[in-house]
């Protein structure tokens, strides 16, 4: 299934015509004192209150004074759980559900699950099972972080179960994930992942042929192994008229990566210059455990908001407490907000924010807000190819997250309806 022929997640029955007025948050800037009119489930209208429709007048009054800040719902690429249920360890709609719950109420109201390294036959059958809800309009999309990594960066996950590129895995997953499938983690180093002869079968080809978009993670390449894959992504992409996004992505840049030096730059250097070069979006774990301020600054300042997409990395212990919890076959111990797998290793396990807490982390590193906001909706709205959520634009769903001032979560909409 295409890019056009896949279906939008799509929220309940909204309640409409209404208005939110606030500190409104809008693809360009802030207005101070805006308004967000919502009818039949879609932005009607975006503004200063002074210039409010008279059609829209009574709805405005009706929301009273103004609410705080009014930010687009939010866009998360890259999560494996939250509320204690895990993507990659469901085995019922039920359980995944849970997860999705955890985030929408904080304000993600088009996420993707993302599962983890595993056997063939488990990985088939939880991408068909997240298939259901994607289809149901539950989730956004798909994401799988491997098979296809490196043992080197394994990170929080199995090297047991790693494999050489196989684009005919490739093509059973998508076809498990019924259309759904929206981004492949992989390594370019591992054998058969970028092909080495032109117009030869290789996963790249595989993910972009099923509109998928790859994911450069997890990986010890060298600069020129990172350069070639992304030039080889980048001209399927842009030949491939179904293709949802123009850019590949880099999964969690600098977590899973060989280190950036001065006589080896590898990885790093190589996506962020992809980046300038507008061929790829990179994502940030920017809570605060993942990536130090100074270095999410400088990424900001490197590549802009346009090129970042600020990402969780969230697992089954997003908003519970300190603990014990469950990584695809990985224990994980949660201790001081950390995530961590269990025993002598103690290699960071994913995260446990929400994206409105990576927000505003970022913020108070000191990225303008606009910015911050930018990169947590509307850039990753854009690698899914998706126009009609991540921007608080007339005509666009009705995502509507409202914080206070410090960026708390108050109200969440989604097509319009109020998120319990």
């Amino acid at each position: 299934m295409r890019k056009d022929d896949a279906v939008s997640d799509s929220p309940g029955q909204p309640a409409s015509p209404f208005a939110v007025r606030g500190r409104v948050v809008t693809p360009t800037g802030v207005v101070d004192d805006g308004v967000v009119v919502v009818d039949g489930g879609l932005i009607a209208w975006v503004g200063p209150a002074r210039d409010v429709p008279a059609r829209w007048a009574e709805a405005v009054r009706a929301s009273g004074s103004a609410a705080g800040l009014v930010l687009p719902g939010l866009v998360d690429l890259h999560n494996h759980g939250g509320g204690g249920g895990s993507f990659p360890d469901a085995t019922t709609a039920t359980e995944a559900a849970t997860a999705i719950a955890e985030h929408r109420r904080h304000g993600t109201t088009s996420l993707v699950a993302s599962l983890v390294t595993a056997p063939r036959d488990e990985l088939l059958a939880r991408t068909a099972l997240l298939a259901g809800l994607a289809g149901a309009g539950e989730l956004a999309g798909i994401h799988l972080e491997g098979p296809f990594l490196s043992h080197a960066r394994c990170g929080a996950q199995n090297p047991d179960d790693m494999l050489a590129g196989d684009p005919a895995l490739v093509r059973d997953v998508a076809a498990a994930a019924r259309g759904h499938l929206v981004t492949m983690t992989v390594a370019p180093e591992v054998p058969g992942v970028v092909a080495e002869a032109p117009g030869a079968d290789d996963v790249l080809a595989a993910l972009v042929s099923a509109g998928a978009v790859p994911s450069i993670g997890h990986t010890d390449a060298s600069a020129e192994q990172v350069d070639a894959a992304v030039a080889r992504g980048f001209d399927l992409l842009a030949t491939d008229g179904g293709a949802r996004s123009g850019r590949l992505t880099a999964t969690h840049l600098f977590n899973g990566m060989r280190p950036l030096h001065h006589r080896d730059p590898g990885p790093i250097a190589a996506c962020l210059a992809a980046a300038a070069r507008g061929e790829l979006v990179v994502e940030l774990v920017a809570d605060g455990t993942h990536l130090a301020d100074g270095t999410v600054r400088s990424v900001f300042d490197l590549v802009g908001a346009d090129a970042i997409a600020l990402v969780t990395d969230a697992m089954a212990a997003a908003g519970m407490p300190d603990g014990e919890y469950q990584l695809g076959p990985k224990a994980v111990t949660v201790a001081g907000g950390v995530a961590r797998l269990s025993g002598p290793d103690g290699a960071i396990a994913g995260g446990v924010a929400h994206l409105v807490d990576v927000v505003r982390q970022v913020v108070a590193a000191g990225i303008p807000l606009a910015d911050a906001v930018r990169a947590a909706s509307t850039t990753p709205a854009a690698v899914l190819g998706r126009h009609d959520v991540g921007a608080l634009v007339a005509g666009r769903r009705a995502d509507v997250l409202v914080t206070d001032g410090d960026l708390r979560p108050v109200a969440v909409y989604r097509g319009g309806a109020r998120v319990a």
